[in-house]
């Protein structure tokens, strides 16, 4: 029986270093000392890939819209068609990109946060997906570290057109009898939205948030990172104090769902609906939370200091209003934005000192300083974002005090911050010098 290379005439097994071995065609360099050619990577047409990433996330967003317009078409008494409540989705999704509806009521401006998250995820995730298909990554030079933002730059505009053009289309198609969309408007507004979110998503994927986040100075990087920090436990705060407020009114909130007079699918419609705005809850109990508190039209005041309720839509998000200003235990809510602040300030000073242990005074609290004006510009972004019109009227303005909460959580955050890092670099150091 004849032998292979592998085993011995003898049968015995044969040594891994006497075996034959063949170099395979990838292991054949063309020039000695130098590693094999590779392959140049394969990479999409930049329209195509903008055109299918941008198509998948506006109908991740878009379909949500359409399953609670589904269920909310039991509510229709008169009886609406289809195609017609479907076009009112539409507008919904439209809406939820800041684009105003104009209706029989008046204006319409109050956009669902809910929804504008998930859109804003996905068109970002566009970006990333956009810039990683045409390669914006890229390799660095070794010896310059050279890297160019046009190949992230050009993902997100291409995101940004195709999705300009989805809002032009949408605008014609939801626009009907009763509802008007400015078409143009439309467009533009969208693609501004995928601009930024898409913009965010590409440079990240190529890197270039990292590079400028190297290249800015520590106490700009602590600041904004802390700032960031104490914004998002303040709208926690206030996500808390609406849920606990809804749910001890919870029988008012089941008796307006009850007045609608719907089945189960039209109950499930209305709380999803509720989900929706419930990021714009959040962000008015948060401006309740620092201070300046929010309105809700022209005859509804809430603050800490004064409640006026007027008329009010039937919406069970709002059976948690107070009704009389903050008494009793109520004023102690006041103080969780500057334990918040408070907080942050000591993981800064964790963080920093843990980092560089010998980091000296100035540095310190110069973060800390800028914490302030970093928290108090995202929370007034958040209350510009959470507010709107309802219609004409009494309800043409409702959201929080965007500059008063922002001037208010400024001060707050900046007190709190400075507090709590020098408190925390004297505890320290005193327990260096007791070691």
């Amino acid at each position: 029986m004849p032998t292979t290379p592998e085993e011995a005439e003898d049968g015995t097994p044969t040594r891994l270093a006497d075996r034959v071995t063949v170099r395979l065609p990838v292991q054949r360099r063309p020039v000695r000392g130098k590693p094999p050619a590779r392959r140049p990577a394969r990479r999409a047409p930049l329209a195509l890939a903008a055109t299918v990433t941008t198509l998948w996330a506006a109908l991740v967003s878009l379909v949500p819209t359409m399953l609670v317009v589904w269920l909310l078409h039991s509510l229709d008494s008169a009886g609406a068609p289809l195609g017609q409540t479907l076009r009112l989705g539409v507008a919904g999704w439209l809406l939820a990109h800041f684009v105003p509806l104009t209706t029989g009521a008046g204006p319409i401006g109050l956009a669902p946060l809910g929804l504008t998250i998930v859109a804003v995820w996905r068109v970002y995730r566009a970006g990333v997906h956009t810039a990683r298909a045409i390669g914006a990554r890229g390799k660095p030079k070794a010896k310059r570290g050279w890297w160019s933002p046009w190949p992230a730059a050009r993902a997100a505009a291409a995101v940004a057109l195709a999705y300009g053009i989805l809002g032009v289309i949408a605008a014609a198609v939801a626009g009907h009898k009763g509802v008007e969309i400015p078409v143009v408007r439309a467009g533009c507004t969208l693609a501004a939205f995928a601009l930024v979110a898409a913009g965010l998503g590409a440079f990240t994927e190529a890197r270039g948030v990292a590079r400028l986040a190297a290249r800015l100075p520590a106490v700009v990087r602590d600041a904004t990172r802390t700032g960031a920090v104490v914004a998002l436990l303040v709208l926690g705060v206030g996500a808390a104090v609406a849920g606990m407020a809804v749910a001890v009114s919870f029988g008012d909130a089941s008796q307006i769902i009850d007045d609608y007079h719907t089945g189960i699918a039209g109950q499930v419609g209305l709380v999803v609906v509720c989900g929706f705005f419930a990021p714009n809850v959040a962000t008015w109990a948060a401006s309740y939370v620092v201070g300046p508190g929010f309105q809700i039209g022209s005859e509804t005041t809430i603050s800490a200091a004064e409640v006026s309720v007027g008329p009010l839509p039937a919406v069970p998000l709002l059976a948690g209003l107070p009704s009389t200003p903050a008494t009793g235990w109520a004023p102690l809510l006041l103080g969780l934005p500057l334990a918040a602040a408070l907080l942050a300030g000591w993981l800064l000073a964790r963080r920093s000192l843990r980092d560089d242990a010998d980091r000296g005074w100035w540095p310190l609290l110069g973060a800390a300083a800028l914490t302030g004006p970093v928290a108090g510009i995202l929370l007034g972004l958040a209350c510009v974002a959470s507010g709107g019109s309802l219609g004409g009227g009494g309800l043409a303005e409702v959201g929080p005090h965007a500059g008063a909460v922002a001037f208010v959580a400024m001060l707050m955050t900046s007190i709190g911050t400075l507090l709590a890092t020098t408190a925390t670099k004297l505890v320290l150091r005193a327990k260096e010098e007791r070691g």
